[in-house]
């Protein structure tokens, strides 16, 4: 079977587009109604982390081989052999996010790193072609 690839970059049109909209609004409070400026530093502070992955441009992805699994995310990477590796959990949270983790045969859990994941019935389906078993569990505070 063919290697499976997935690869993911920091500086996205969505990212850029967002930081520009949260930006104007805020440019556009400070002009049109007179906002203070510290009133406006807090929710300025939650934009922080999307303007560094736009100015870093850190990438992050898999790749699933014959026989094993290998993922970056920044300075961060891993690689698991098949042979080690129960199942993978996907868990979709509140927010409708997928968390995926290895549960490996020693009962160990690896939590893939978000922005490392593909979209989640994708890589299910290439598990599933490799002969991997994978669980699903919805909506779980876990």
């Amino acid at each position: 079977m063919a290697p499976y690839r997935f690869e993911r970059s920091g500086r996205t049109r969505q990212t850029a587009a967002a930081l520009a909209a949260v930006w104007a609004a805020m440019g556009a409070l400070v002009l049109f109604l007179e906002a203070a400026l510290w009133v406006l530093a807090i929710p300025a502070l939650f934009t922080l982390p999307a303007a560094w992955d736009l100015i870093s441009d850190r990438s992050a992805g898999m790749e699933i081989g014959p026989d094993t699994i290998r993922w970056h995310s920044g300075r961060s990477e891993g690689e698991v052999v098949f042979g080690r590796i129960d199942r993978v959990r996907f868990d979709t949270r509140l927010d409708l996010s997928v968390k995926v983790t290895l549960v490996l045969v020693s009962g160990r859990k690896l939590r893939l790193p978000q922005e490392s994941v593909p979209p989640w019935r994708e890589l299910e389906a290439n598990l599933s072609a490799r002969g991997i078993r994978t669980e699903r569990h919805h909506f779980s505070l876990v």
